[in-house]
């Protein structure tokens, strides 16, 4: 039996478990791989406040470390489904069921993938999923980045970020339609943003380069003709997926798969937190993923001392 039981070792999981461990609370970490989720694949993280530079698998594993030398319990198994009702919070795994008194969900999210050849070899060396990580890497004063980057897709994310990237080069937008999904003032902007082009009724169909991307071969959709595109780099927004299918059925899941919560990160049901990506949220970094996660274990923590006050009074009862 746990305090808390924390699912996902990413960022938030990490965090939470810090904060968690130095409340003397009994916490145990499920991860079915290595710490740091979608850390391990950022090559250079220059946005965490107090750090210059640090490598993603280098700060995923510093945390880690930091989490074990609290009294943190790290158990690498898959989890398969959960009991959220009820006092006691069961999780069944690959390696049997644990149980707690809380649990905290932070397995995070990942970015659907585009799936052209070159995207998994050239991830992290020039293909990228979020222009707020990565954008200031590509700015055109470095050297031999001077080509512009390619930003896929035609909703919200892929026309904001596009905006955003034009503060560092040239952006060129391809999308498979006619028009964009964006809402019309994200489309007015981008629009009316001398260093923003688009590329209309295409797709990426590779993504080109040897040590790092040099650019994109594009095909027209409705006249089949393809064309190459030199670029320094491949913004993709193609969607976001939430990894909650161990929580398909579950009410404390929204439509998109996500995980609504307040302020203090508590769901729908009593004694279950979500933290990180996998929350119903705006801005997902590293930074607010950790912040969640700090905010989580503090709730779980007097949510905890909660059960044990009420067990003393009732103890109070039977004695009186």
């Amino acid at each position: 039996m746990y305090d808390l039981l924390i699912i996902g070792a990413g960022p938030a999981g990490l965090s939470a478990a810090v904060y968690a461990s130095r409340a003397n609370l009994k916490v145990a970490l499920l991860e079915k791989g290595l710490p740091g989720g979608q850390m391990q694949n950022t090559t250079e993280v220059e946005n965490y406040t107090g750090i210059k530079m640090i490598m993603g698998p280098e700060l995923s594993q510093v945390m880690h470390e930091h989490a074990l030398h609290l009294g943190t319990e790290y158990i690498t198994a898959e989890v398969e489904k959960v009991e959220l009702e009820g006092k006691i919070k069961k999780v069944h795994t690959d390696k049997g069921v644990f149980e707690a008194k809380a649990l905290l969900i932070a397995t995070g999210a990942e970015p659907k993938l585009l799936g052209a050849p070159g995207e998994r070899e050239f991830r992290g060396r020039g293909v990228s999923y979020c222009a707020t990580c990565d954008g200031a890497f590509f700015n055109e004063k470095r050297p031999g980045m001077d080509k512009g980057v390619v930003v896929v897709g035609g909703g919200d994310s892929a026309v904001e970020e596009g905006a955003f990237l034009t503060r560092f080069n040239k952006v060129t937008l391809v999308h498979r339609r006619d028009k964009l999904r964006a809402q019309p003032i994200l489309q007015k902007r981008a629009f009316e943003n001398p260093r923003m082009s688009f590329i209309w009724d295409s797709t990426v169909e590779e993504i080109l380069g040897g040590n790092m991307v040099t650019g994109v071969r594009i095909k027209n959709v409705k006249t089949g003709e393809v064309s190459e595109l030199p670029a320094n780099g491949v913004f993709i927004y193609v969607g976001m997926k939430p990894n909650t299918d161990f929580l398909a059925g579950s009410k404390i899941l929204n439509e998109g798969g996500y995980i609504p919560t307040d302020e203090n990160m508590k769901t729908s049901i009593p004694g279950v937190f979500a933290a990180g990506d996998v929350r119903d949220k705006g801005l997902r970094q590293i930074i607010t993923a950790a912040s969640d996660g700090a905010i989580a274990a503090m709730t779980a923590y007097h949510y905890i001392e909660s059960l044990e006050d009420a067990k003393e009074e009732e103890r109070a009862d039977v004695t009186v």
